[in-house]
C-alpha cells in the first residue's frame, strides 16, 4: 500500500478540528459549500461521491482522495464504478491538457508576431 490511507483520514480530522479553532467561519463555510443539495439531491449520494472522487484525482488533492473513497464505498460504490469513475477524470485531465495546449500555441502565435 502507498499510503495508510485511514491513518491518514484520522490525521486530517485532528488536523481539521485545530483548524477550525483558528478559522471556524471559514471551516464552516466550506462545509456549506460542500454538503450544498445533498438532503434533496438528484444524483444521490453515491453519484456525488463518485464526482468528488474523480474531481480530487485532477487536482491531486490526496485527502479528499481517502474522504471521499471511504464516503464512496459507504455510500455502495463498487471497484468498477469507482474505477470507471476515474478513467473519466484521466480522460478530461488527458482533454484538458490537449485544449490548453491549443491555448498555448496561441500565446505563442500571438507573442511571436511582431509588434
Amino acid at each position: 500500500m502507498m499510503l495508510n490511507w485511514n491513518d491518514y483520514q484520522k490525521q486530517i480530522g485532528a488536523q481539521l478540528a485545530h483548524f477550525m479553532k483558528l478559522t471556524p467561519d471559514s471551516v464552516r463555510g466550506y462545509q456549506t459549500l460542500s454538503n450544498a443539495n445533498a438532503k434533496d439531491s438528484h444524483l444521490g449520494e453515491k453519484t456525488r461521491q463518485l464526482i468528488s472522487l474523480a474531481v480530487a484525482v485532477t487536482t491531486r488533492c490526496d485527502g479528499c482522495i481517502t474522504v471521499h473513497t471511504d464516503a464512496a464505498l459507504k455510500a455502495g460504490a463498487t471497484r468498477e464504478e469507482i474505477s470507471e469513475a476515474l478513467g473519466v477524470a484521466m480522460a478530461m485531465n488527458a482533454g484538458a491538457a490537449l485544449i490548453y495546449s491549443l491555448r498555448a500555441m496561441d500565446a505563442v502565435d500571438a507573442h511571436s508576431t511582431p509588434k
